[in-house]
């Protein structure tokens, strides 16, 4: 018996929320493990396609598919053009989220929809469309993109902080009732990562939100933790912080 690292050469994935810091930071770490993937993107088309090409210069192969998450039909249809693209799916990272600040007083309905439905309800139906063939095949491996939010409440909004919140309560359901087939589920917990939609500037954005490490995290920090949780068959039903201190857990 191996204690070794599962390796991913040559496995398929579907990534979403390609397009972003952290999407492009997990495409060429798939990429450098040999992952084949399908790369879904909301609008940015050119950052979709620059995840592609940093995954194929990395190493792997990738197709990049729009997909409007907020769309109820999206999830499941982006499911099926993977399948066809790839014949199956052994990875999933769920990836795409949206992130609309203001004060809680003026929060609208439109805001908690539509943050609740890219956040939380797409990846509840991605992965209701996957699993069931991972446990066929008895591999696979689901991982959700979270928020420190969703331990502390965040920053955000309220709709944010649920959202992520909720991303917990689907990896403690659907965990351990997939582990006996070789299916993992897991989440990371990301805060302050510079280089993205939420923190898009420099380490001289940290000192409202000051981090203990004393510094922002990088997208390839959050890619390397994505990569290390993928590749380990033995870690399965836990939501996992990088957030440079913020949360200690």
């Amino acid at each position: 018996m191996t204690s070794e690292p599962t390796p991913l050469s040559g496995r398929t994935a579907l990534l979403t929320g390609a397009s972003g810091g952290i999407g492009r930071a997990v495409a060429a770490a798939l990429g450098a493990h040999g992952v084949r993937a399908v790369l879904g993107y909301g609008r940015d088309e050119d950052g979709a396609r620059e995840a592609a090409e940093a995954m194929r210069d990395a190493g792997g192969e990738a197709v990049t598919v729009p997909a409007d998450l907020a769309d109820p039909a999206a999830p499941t249809r982006l499911v099926a053009q993977a399948t066809e693209a790839l014949g199956s799916l052994d990875i999933l990272v769920a990836n795409a989220g949206v992130a609309v600040r203001r004060p809680w007083q003026d929060l609208t309905y439109d805001d908690w929809a539509r943050t609740l439905e890219v956040n939380l309800t797409a990846p509840y139906q991605l992965a209701q469309a996957v699993l069931p063939g991972m446990v066929d095949r008895g591999f696979g491996r689901v991982l959700l993109v979270s928020s420190v939010a969703g331990l502390t409440g965040g920053v955000i909004g309220p709709h944010y902080a649920a959202s992520k919140a909720g991303l917990h309560g689907l990896v403690h359901f659907y965990a351990p009732r997939v582990a006996p087939h070789g299916v993992t589920v897991n989440a990371v917990a990301p805060a302050r990562i510079r280089d993205t939609g939420m923190v898009p500037g420099t380490d001289d954005d940290m000192a409202a939100l000051p981090v203990p490490v004393g510094r922002l995290g990088r997208p390839e920090e959050v890619a390397d933790l994505t990569l290390a949780v993928l590749r380990n068959g033995y870690l399965t039903n836990q939501v996992l912080s990088v957030d440079g201190g913020v949360h200690p857990r």
